[in-house]
Parts: structure tokens; sequence; C-alpha cells
């Protein structure tokens, strides 16, 4: 029995109409469900295996890249000639990083410790680490600064000292003892007679404090209450502050422990973290909008006020004493070492720096830091830390090995520290966090769509049913 048209379109108006309902429905409920479900997959939670794992053990590629400032004229800087550099790397340490002594507590917060491991990667190196490179000998010139107030005697037999155990001004050694550290007698000297006087026990090296080490022990927010306040630090090391600084606000714990942040992020959020590096809290700001390994992203950079000094940026008093805007001065969490911390070849720093050493050249693309996120999840996507260490180095009355070196920040090494989500692991979240959310909001418009097209069709039908019956009716005359 054939279906009349005006059955047709009856058929047509009621499902098009729960279409059209149903994707009404969806647009104001979607969005919900789609929230919820990255809630659900951002909360540090053992029972969820995504999101737990990317945080408990980080499985993705993690590299440190170091670069050194080969010093190429020594001598004429000791008899107070501009100092200058031949930047020499990058030389490329895998770094793997994992959680321990993981424990939740009732408050909806989780301890533990990060620890870190360095492998070096030939293969992704310019250069080996037997490479010979000369850079400012801390032991000599940090300490000489340090003891330039001390009484005269102090200092001549400081001066004694060092040409006992014949320590210059200059190091020359291969970057690998550089990095990790190298015998020496004067630190064996110093560790039995002042003890607690340098940060090792055992040899001295750059970053010989790092591998094998953790960033101390971190307290943060599961989100299982609160998604807000996923991965903000609620303690380190027990403390809600530090004292390393002289203003309040300078001492704050803020933001997480700069791994991963809150979830649905806007171009108005920033991006603060705690860095035990460094010794202090950090925001990054909104830079623009971009695309990761087809993973919509926000990048999120170092603003100009980072480093900038009282002067230019009250609200940065608290870290000084400042010298130049671009400068950090971290001597209060270094042993009093005159150590400064700034972007890579004073990138975004006072132009008088790169006016007292030849051979830096700063740009954005190779020397800005910055993050890519994923606003919706606040996952990082793609990482690129870049800090230089800088060395004040000058001439100081009754330490003859500092001769006639004019005072200037020493830039010795600068290094990158980069990691990005790739292979299955970034399939897995592009699937559940991306793709799936994607689907569900074009869902909606589509059901709208076919109803509003479903309405059409019936009203076309209706119209051309009651037009061929007229002219039935006309034809009968």
């Amino acid at each position: 029995m054939a279906v009349s048209k005006s059955t047709l379109s009856i058929a047509f108006i009621v499902l098009g109409g729960l279409a059209v309902l149903f994707g009404t429905v969806l647009v104001f409920v979607g969005p919900i469900i789609i929230d919820d479900q990255i809630v659900k997959n951002i909360e540090i939670n053992p029972n969820n295996g995504l999101s737990y794992t990317m945080w408990k053990d980080i499985p993705v590629p993690f590299f440190m890249s170091v670069y050194f400032f080969d010093i190429v004229n020594p001598n004429e800087t000791l008899d107070g000639e501009k100092p200058t550099v031949v930047q020499r790397g990058p030389y490329v340490y895998r770094e793997n990083r994992w959680k321990d002594n993981i424990t939740f507590h009732n408050n909806h917060t989780v301890s533990y410790k990060e620890y870190r491991q360095y492998f070096f990667e030939e293969s992704m190196s310019v250069g080996d680490e037997s490479d010979m490179v000369t850079i400012p000998n801390m032991l000599v010139l940090g300490a000489s600064v340090m003891m330039e107030n001390m009484p005269l005697r102090v200092r001549l037999l400081l001066s004694r000292t060092f040409k006992t155990f014949n320590e210059g001004p200059f190091l020359t050694k291969p970057v690998g003892e550089l990095m990790w550290g190298y015998d020496s007698k004067l630190v064996d000297f110093l560790n039995n007679y002042l003890p607690g006087m340098l940060p090792t026990s055992g040899k001295f090296g750059l970053f010989a404090e790092f591998n094998n080490s953790n960033t101390g022990q971190f307290t943060i927010f599961t989100g299982q209450d609160d998604i807000r306040k996923v991965h903000m630090v609620d303690s380190w090391n027990g403390l809600k502050s530090v004292d390393y600084w002289s203003s309040e606000q300078c001492n704050m714990i803020n933001g997480t422990a700069g791994q991963m942040w809150p979830p649905f992020m806007t171009k108005q959020s920033t991006m603060p973290f705690y860095s035990p590096d460094a010794c202090r809290s950090m925001e990054l700001v909104y830079q623009r909008p971009g695309v990761s390994r087809g993973i919509p992203v926000y990048r999120f950079v170092a603003p100009k006020t980072l480093f900038a000094n009282g002067s230019d940026y009250p609200p940065n008093e608290g870290f000084c004493p400042c010298r130049q805007s671009g400068l950090l001065n971290v001597s209060t969490c270094r042993h009093n070492s005159p150590v400064y911390i700034s972007h890579p070849h004073f990138f975004e720093a006072d132009p008088v720096l790169l006016d007292t050493v030849n051979g830096l050249s700063p740009n954005e693309d190779e020397h800005g830091l910055f993050i890519d996120i994923h606003p919706e999840t606040g996952v990082p996507m793609n990482v690129s830390i870049r800090l230089q260490l800088n060395l004040l180095i000058k001439s100081v009355f009754g330490i003859t090995e500092t001769g006639k070196i004019a005072e200037v920040v020493m830039p010795m090494i600068w290094f990158e520290e980069s990691g990005y989500i790739d292979g299955p692991v970034l399939n897995t979240f592009r699937t559940n966090l991306v793709v799936l959310p994607m689907v569900m909001e074009y869902m909606q418009y589509i059901f709208i769509g076919l109803g509003l097209a479903g309405i059409l069709g019936a009203v076309v039908l209706y119209v051309s049913d009651k037009v061929h019956g007229l002219l039935h009716f006309f034809c009968m005359f």
C-alpha cells in the first residue's frame, strides 16, 4: 500500500522535530558532558590510567641541551680587557623523570618527590663530553667576590690558599667534568676544615647536584574536590613560603610544580609555577594561539618583567639587591655565591649587559622560553625552558688571582629543558580529550541540521501534495 505524501510529511515533521530537539539539548548538555569528561581525566587519581601515568612517570621524550660560553681570551680578560666568548654545544642529555614516595592525603592533596637522571646523547650533540672549554673558576672568582668586604688579611690568606692548591681564575676542562664534577684538592680542603661552605661534599661541578637527585617534596592538590586547584602546590618541603627573599610576595610559593596546570584556560589566564632550582615562583603569560602535532594550543611565554629589577618593576624589589634588568640574583639560595640567572644571551635584558661581553647575539626564536599548552586540559604539548647561569667576576684587592678583571656578569652556560608529547601517548590524548569532545560538539549541529532539513522536506511534501490536489480538482472541469 502506497504511503501518502501527507503521512510522509507528518513523519518528517516528527523526526525532524525530534532531531532538532535532541541537537538543541546537546547544545546545552554537550559542554557539560565534555567538561565532565575532561575533569574525570585530568584529576590526579590512580584509577585514571591516562593522566595519572602522564603525571607519575612523564612517559614523553625530555632532553636537556647545554651550551658553554668558551672564553677565548682568558689572559686578556685577566688584564682588564672585555671577555670574548664562543658558544659551544649543544651537549644533549636525555632526561628521565619519575615520581616516588607518592602519598595521598585526606584533604585531597598528594605528596611526592620527583627524581631525575641524565644520560648523554652523543648523536644529538654537537661535540662530545671530552671537548675542552674554558670558563671562569667559580671556586676562585666566585669566592673572591664573596670575600670582597672581609679584612685584608683574610683576602691575603685566601689568595695564598689558591696558590697552594694551584687554583687559577679560569678553568680549562672537559665538558663532562665541568658538568658532573671534577676532583679538586681545594674542595677537599674546604669540606674538611669549613664543612657546609660548599654545596657539595664530593666532586665540584655545575650540575653535580642534579644527577640522581630530587627537587624536594611537593604536596599538590589532586583536584578531586575542586578541579580549579588540580596540580596547584599546597607546600614544598613542608613550607607554604620560602625565606630567600626580602618581601612576603617574592617568598610566596605560587602555582603548580611546573608540569601541568588546571584545565579550562583562557587567553586571560596566566601560568604560575614554583621552581626549586630558581628558588622562586614564576609566571608565564599568553602570547598567541597555535597548533602542536594536530592539537590546538595556547603559547605562554615569560613576560619582560620576569627578571626586571626593582627600579623597572617595583614588585620585584623583594628579589634585590639587583643589578641591571634581566638578571635574577640567586645568591641567597646558592650559599651566597655571586650567581645570577637570566635568559640566554641576555635576551630581553638591559642592553648594557651585551656591551660587557663579546660574542652574544640574543633572539626570541633561539633564546626565549615558552610552553605550548592545550587550554581545555592544562596539559603542555611542547615545552622549552631556557635559562642562563652567570657569575659576577671582578678584581678584588688582595686576591692577586683576580688580576685586573673588569667588573662583569659573565655568562658561563645556558641550558634548554625541552619535551613534547608524541607517539602512543599523543594518540591516546588526542582521542580521549580532543577528538571525542570535538565529535560530540559537531553532533549537536548535525542533529539540528538534519532536523531542520527533515522539517523543510515535510513542508515541501505537504505543499506539493496540496498543489497536486488542486491541479487534479481543476482538471476534472
